[in-house]
């Protein structure tokens, strides 16, 4: 609970700090992340003990939360997957607006290798990444994927050597900030709204949005250093 808690704190200073136009994620050492531990799972612990009814509460008010707060996240999030990237891990990528990797990455929905299914929005998640029939075979096989292979289906925008990986993250997100906050922001919203809405839905969404960056600041810096062939300098009003 104490990770799930920190990311949740982290995501909200994040959407409440204007400063900040996008946020990379990725793992310390070798790994992006090994998902839940079978220790655990062993020895009925933690998140994997109790009763049925007390494992679907743990699971509401522990892991299921880090979806969606990450769905709610204002700002683009880039997942820099420098490692295996196993089970809830390789969900957390797919929670990411962005995903680059590494050559050493690899990708496995394995819940189903030891007997459980994705709890934390994985057969929600991969379908909008690599379309039904290949999150099908990732789901329901547990089965790796490589990185050149995540690269082919659309699972990541690109692979990289490994110690090129978060340069190859940071000018990525550069590429991102360099454009006017409030405007990236709603079209992450817009993106994330197509989703679900229908197109009448959407449009209406769009128009609103629309009525809204045309009177910032940086709306009109834009179109003056547009008009004037120059670098525009974004305020974020």
């Amino acid at each position: 609970m104490e990770v799930v808690d920190a990311l949740v704190a982290c995501v909200e200073a994040v959407n409440a700090d204007y400063g900040v136009r996008a946020v990379i994620v990725t793992g310390a050492g070798s790994t992006f992340s090994a998902g839940g531990n079978v220790k655990d799972m062993a020895n009925r612990r933690g998140l994997f003990g109790g009763k049925p009814h007390e494992q679907r509460d743990g699971y509401r008010a522990g892991i299921q939360r880090i979806p969606r707060i990450m769905y709610n996240c204002d700002v683009p999030l880039i997942a820099a997957v420098n490692g295996p990237a196993i089970g809830a891990g390789c969900d957390l990528a797919l929670m990411c607006d962005l995903r680059i990797a590494s050559g050493k990455a690899f990708f496995a929905e394995s819940f189903v290798k030891l007997g459980i299914i994705p709890g934390d929005g994985g057969a929600w998640l991969l379908p909008k990444a690599v379309g039904m029939a290949r999150a099908a075979e990732m789901i329901l096989t547990g089965d790796r994927v490589d990185a050149i292979k995540a690269l082919e289906w659309g699972l990541v925008s690109s692979v990289v050597a490994p110690d090129k990986l978060l340069d190859e993250a940071r000018a990525l997100a550069g590429r991102v900030a360099a454009n006017p906050p409030h405007t990236v922001r709603m079209a992450k919203r817009l993106l994330r709204e197509g989703q679900h809405q229908s197109l009448d839905s959407l449009l209406e969404l769009s128009a609103a949005m629309q009525a809204l960056v045309q009177q910032t600041t940086d709306h009109t810096e834009a179109v003056n250093a547009f008009m004037e062939k120059r670098t525009a300098a974004f305020t974020g009003e």
